[in-house]
């Protein structure tokens, strides 16, 4: 006899007179909204919707919540649940609350410092007792924390946090519960919050209107715009300071997820884990974890009849150092998901035949096995990626849940094995010697360690150790620790994989995403030498940042500052807004070196200890006459180039780095630079990376500040279009299409006529003008063609028009020789590493009688220190920085980035030594 299945509108019904029912809209594969049904949970009445608090439903077409009244929200209920516990970990760059949202059960929030010293045993377990690990694992929590919106045009976390928030404080069920019970969730519910409120304040204002859903035209954070994620390793970014501190130091949590958009034209949203290649030197089972969360979201979402979902493609598990790509070198299960863009909160017509695929594991767009679901096109919904984005965010949670004292035991294994692969590993530490180049820098970049949350012990007397010699006061990075990978990739030599997963089949390199190394000691100018043998000299564990304060000894003829030191420049601008009279050395005399700084003894006392004191730089007693060997410094009125088209991060960082080490300076933009007469105002103007179109305002510009692999043409279907997300080009991220530009999305319209950018043929004549008259032009990276084609100058670009089989190289450290006797380099050493990214430039002079000075140039062979470089020959010997006199005045063309992200200190002194003439 056949058994009777009723029909699925005879569920319904049913269902409708039994049981609550949550009703979701989800996509058919035919395209068109089908109800889905499934018992509601219980909440508690009391506690406040996001709906009724705000007005709207989260992901509403056109709405979009703002932070200052999402943070009055999280404040409402926290007072209304027991559940929440809110922390205003500081303001962010612009003043904001960055919140960092803790949420379990009561009973859990009343013992949190238990559970965080017990979590922070299990992630570094040396020297605790087996029987309290085992305990630890039994009555522990799991801490998994989540981040919306680090890209603030990337709205669906920021939009989807309230409602995520409030089911954990609402719901009753059993699920929920035992969420609550066994994991303490560390929500941040807006990575930017300054950017959040520029968005969400241009969308409104451009809102009804033909412009609405257009880009944001500047920098979304003050300063980065995108590249904050670039910022994890070495967290200069208030933002990026807090979340490391959260993630890294006091917290240290079992897993991460970091929530993003990406283009709208392919999958609607990547789930871990991620494609190959991988970085080596992570423990094993964080790759596993990551396909044992990513196989929950992604079951979840199908579950929930949600379409789109791919898992093991698109993003490569070699990316930059960003947070969720450095996590699992801290033994964190660091995770990423990309949801496909709207045009902000207006939805957006994405036809079937715009679909592609085209991307690392999706060759086509059509059903795989980690893409089982396609969405078959349409219209797409903020609404669809809040929906998508709160399934994967509630399943990573509900994973830790389930599965609690697996993933406690897994915290516990990773340390160890870690901690003991370094211990046996080639390489037993990296010394510090405390006694090279740049000390100062030297110090910064332990520092920098430090907030890692890396043990670096300090050594309290000289010792020799593998033949060479070091003094009291260097640094011993151990590798026998938990965070022996982070150790390795920060401090070790890299090399980028060349092999099938890195080349299509016909040998065209395919990008990494953004870098190719992010080795902090060669970037910062830092020896960090790695030796084979345990260091066994008596040291001490730093607990705190080294914060070194300068001495002071006055001469005869007032104080020499050693000229090596990025903090001189410092020292000396905060002298110079003073009126102190301030010489550089420009040939040695006794104690002076070239490059030195002299300082005269008419500078009032307490003025040198306090400048001392607060940039650690020593005051040596200047007894002799260098008159006659140097040049009285004088400071020189700068302006630097910003535009339109979401901003330049290139300009951005520079900004930054000026103000940290007192560098005056005024912005310049279109109208004003083609008005002319710009030296009645200014000494040095600053082009920052970008390409001459982008600058002029031309067709086939592209945003500027790309990070390495950035495409010069137009994106491909798919492709990354923004500056920030360039550095995939159209093979590496394929699907993952623009982020955060391009109206936070695919397809969104044209910024208004007074926010697009471009100085035309005004601009350029008034710079060719400036320079004639005696002005300094000042190029980084690809800036430097305007000039050469422009002015032009007797200079080409070797590189210009190579395809990557011939010249390759994406981020990478590369070695080169510089003239240190040209006051344009005083200070640097004679050999030297740089930052090469695509779009750099390497010289040749094609004029033998123009009397160019070559500052910096690339080694003659064996260029790369760390990365990945295809077509060496080409730049071999050719010059990297030059000097070309052009009327009165002259064009500085840095080709390499000297001041790349605020993290090449080693190259600073090349710009700064340019701004104080």
């Amino acid at each position: 006899m056949r058994r009777f299945r009723p029909t699925l509108t005879a569920v319904v019904r049913r269902a409708l007179v039994t049981t609550p029912l949550l009703c979701t809209m989800a996509a058919s594969a035919a395209g068109q909204n089908v109800l889905q049904t499934q018992p509601a949970p219980t909440v508690i009445a009391t506690i406040t919707t996001p709906e009724k608090f705000f007005g709207f439903r989260m992901g509403a077409d056109r709405k979009m919540a703002r932070w200052d009244k999402m943070v009055d929200y999280y404040n409402l209920l926290a007072k209304q649940s027991p559940r929440l516990k809110i922390v205003n970990m500081g303001p962010t760059t612009m003043g904001n609350p960055f919140l960092a949202i803790f949420i379990s059960s009561p009973a859990n929030l009343a013992r949190l410092e238990t559970l965080r010293t017990w979590n922070l045993k299990l992630t570094d377990p040396r020297g605790v007792p087996q029987a309290e690990i085992r305990r630890i694992v039994r009555e522990g929590k799991a801490f998994v924390l989540q981040s919306m919106s680090m890209h603030a045009t990337e709205i669906g976390g920021t939009q989807m946090a309230p409602e995520l928030i409030y089911d954990l404080a609402a719901r009753t069920d059993a699920e929920t519960q035992r969420i609550l019970d066994n994991v303490v969730s560390i929500m941040v519910p807006g990575f930017n919050p300054d950017g959040e409120i520029m968005v969400t304040d241009w969308y409104n204002k451009y809102l009804g209107t033909e412009y609405e859903g257009s880009n944001y035209p500047s920098l979304y954070q003050k300063y980065v715009g995108h590249d904050n994620n670039r910022d994890a390793f070495m967290s200069n970014m208030i933002e990026s300071q807090y979340m490391s501190k959260l993630l890294f130091r006091e917290w240290k949590p079992e897993a991460y997820v970091d929530h993003h958009h990406m283009g709208g034209n392919g999958a609607r949203i990547f789930l871990p884990p991620y494609a190959d290649p991988v970085r080596p030197s992570a423990d094993p089972l964080v790759w596993r974890e990551l396909s044992w969360y990513g196989a929950h979201m992604a079951y979840k979402e199908e579950e929930s009849n949600l379409s789109g979902a791919i898992n093991l493609a698109i993003y490569s598990g070699w990316g930059h150092m960003g947070f969720h790509w450095i996590t699992p070198f801290h033994n964190i299960a660091g995770m990423l998901t990309e949801s496909a863009s709207a045009s902000l909160a207006t939805p957006l017509n994405v036809p079937a035949d715009r679909l592609v695929g085209n991307t690392r594991g999706l060759p086509k767009y059509e059903e795989q096995t980690t893409f089982p679901h396609p969405w078959p096109g349409g219209v797409w919904h903020l609404r669809d990626i809040v929906d998508r984005q709160k399934v994967s965010a509630w399943a990573a949670i509900d994973l830790a849940a389930r599965n609690k004292e697996t993933v406690l035991e897994n915290a516990y294994l990773k340390a160890s094995r870690q901690t003991q692969r370094g211990a046996e590993g080639k390489v037993k530490a990296y010394v510090i010697p405390i006694n090279q180049h740049d000390p100062l820098t030297a110090i910064k970049m332990v520092n920098k360690l430090l907030g890692q949350g890396v043990d670096v012990h300090r050594v309290s007397q000289a010792f020799t150790h593998e033949g060479k010699q070091y003094a009291a006061g260097s640094f011993v990075v151990s590798m026998a620790q938990p965070k022996m990978g982070v150790v390795r990739w920060l401090l070790g030599q890299t090399f980028y994989p060349d092999n099938t997963y890195t080349r299509e089949a016909n040998g065209t390199p395919i990008a990494p995403y953004d870098m190719s190394t992010d080795t902090m000691d060669e970037f910062m100018g830092v020896t960090a030498d790695p030796v084979m043998t345990a260091v066994t000299a008596p040291m001490t564990l730093l607990t705190a940042l080294v914060s070194p304060a300068g001495t002071v000894s006055k001469g005869a003829n007032g104080y020499l500052v050693d000229g090596k030191q990025n903090d001189a420049f410092h020292a000396a601008n905060l002298l110079l807004d003073k009126s102190v009279a301030i010489r550089r050395v420009d040939r040695a005399l006794g104690a002076a070196q070239v490059g030195d700084f002299v300082v005269d003894a008419s500078a009032p006392d307490a003025l040198v200890a306090s400048v001392a004191k607060s940039t650690g730089v020593n005051f040596a007693a200047m007894n002799g006459d260098v008159a006659a060997a140097s040049h009285a410094v004088r400071r020189q009125r700068i302006a630097m180039y910003e535009r339109y088209g979401g901003g330049n991060s290139d300009q951005g960082w520079t900004q930054w780095t000026f103000e940290q080490f007192g560098f005056p300076f005024a912005s310049i933009k279109d109208a004003e630079l083609k008005a002319g007469n710009l030296n009645a105002k200014y000494d040095v103007i600053i082009l920052p990376t970008d390409n001459v179109g982008t600058l002029t305002g031309e067709r086939g510009g592209r945003g500027g500040g790309a990070p390495p692999g950035a495409a010069a043409a137009p994106s491909a279907p798919g492709a990354p279009g923004s500056a920030g997300e360039a550095a995939a080009a159209s093979v590496a991220a394929g699907a993952a299409g623009g982020r955060g530009g391009g109206g936070g999305g695919f397809g969104g319209p044209p910024a208004p006529p007074e926010y697009r950018s471009g100085f035309g043929a005004e601009g350029v004549a008034a710079l060719k003008a400036f320079v004639q008259a005696g002005g300094t032009l000042l190029t980084f990276g690809e800036a430097g063609t305007l000039p050469i084609e422009r002015f032009p100058l007797p200079l080409k670009d070797v590189v210009a028009g190579k395809n990557t089989k011939e010249f390759w190289s994406p981020g990478s450290t590369f070695k080169v020789k510089v003239d240190s006797y040209n006051p344009l380099a005083y200070g640097m050493p004679s050999d030297a590493l740089v930052v090469w990214l695509r779009g750099c430039q390497a010289y040749d002079i094609t004029d033998v009688n123009a009397k160019v000075e070559t500052i910096v140039s690339y080694v003659d062979k064996g260029i790369l220190q760390s990365g990945w470089l295809n077509g060496e020959e080409l730049i071999a010997k050719k010059a990297a920085m030059v000097s070309v006199p052009f009327g009165s005045g002259r064009v500085v063309l840095i080709g390499f980035r000297a001041q790349h992200r605020a993290q090449t200190h080693g190259t600073y002194k090349f710009v700064f030594n340019t701004l104080l003439k």
